[in-house]
């Protein structure tokens, strides 16, 4: 199994991310773009895991808690690495201290469990596409300078989730296998 740790979004800001993809997409048609219902706040990337680790998974994440919900503002977008050798387009995302908090509390819950951390520093993001071929990006760059709906709203949760990705033809699919409720006392 394929597994990651992840906050979702609300509809309506899957709905303005879904609209602002659509306006910049054909400026870039060769990206592989997230379709707007798989797209989501990745705390852990777990990657792939035998069943029989799964038990030990649920019972570390089902011990994270937070004093309080995860507060999220979706603004901006910007390329991982960078503008010049752009791999991903993504959405920023300004949240309260406590989200990068709990995505170290998973890295430390997890990694007992012989799950490696990290290296990277965490910087949330919703990831919209993927860049296989950049000589299309100058005219990304340009569609978006021409939208003015930047700011595509806001989540405010206490709930993250053990998802399941299978890859096959097409885009992944992404199953929730548990929910957990970070601020129960």
């Amino acid at each position: 199994m394929r597994l990651f740790v992840a906050l979702d979004l609300t509809d309506c800001v899957r709905e303005t991310i879904a609209r602002f993809c659509a306006k910049v997409r054909p400026a870039l048609p060769d990206a592989r773009w997230v379709r707007a219902d798989s797209i989501h706040v990745t705390l852990k990337f777990i990657g792939e895991t035998g069943k029989e680790r799964l038990a030990a998974i649920r019972e570390a994440l089902s011990t994270i808690r937070s004093a309080a919900p995860v507060e999220m503002k979706f603004r901006g977008v910007g390329f991982f690495p960078d503008a010049r050798r752009p791999r991903v387009f993504w959405a920023g995302i300004g949240a309260s201290a406590n989200l990068a908090e709990i995505a170290a509390e998973v890295e430390s819950r997890l990694e007992p469990l012989g799950i490696a951390r990290e290296s990277r520093e965490f910087r949330p993001h919703l990831t919209l596409a993927r860049i296989e071929k950049t000589s299309g990006v100058g005219k990304l760059q340009a569609a978006v300078c021409e939208t003015a709906e930047l700011q595509f709203g806001s989540v405010c949760t206490n709930k993250m989730h053990l998802m399941r990705s299978e890859l096959g033809r097409g885009d992944p699919r992404y199953s929730r296998i548990e929910t957990y409720d970070f601020t129960v006392t």
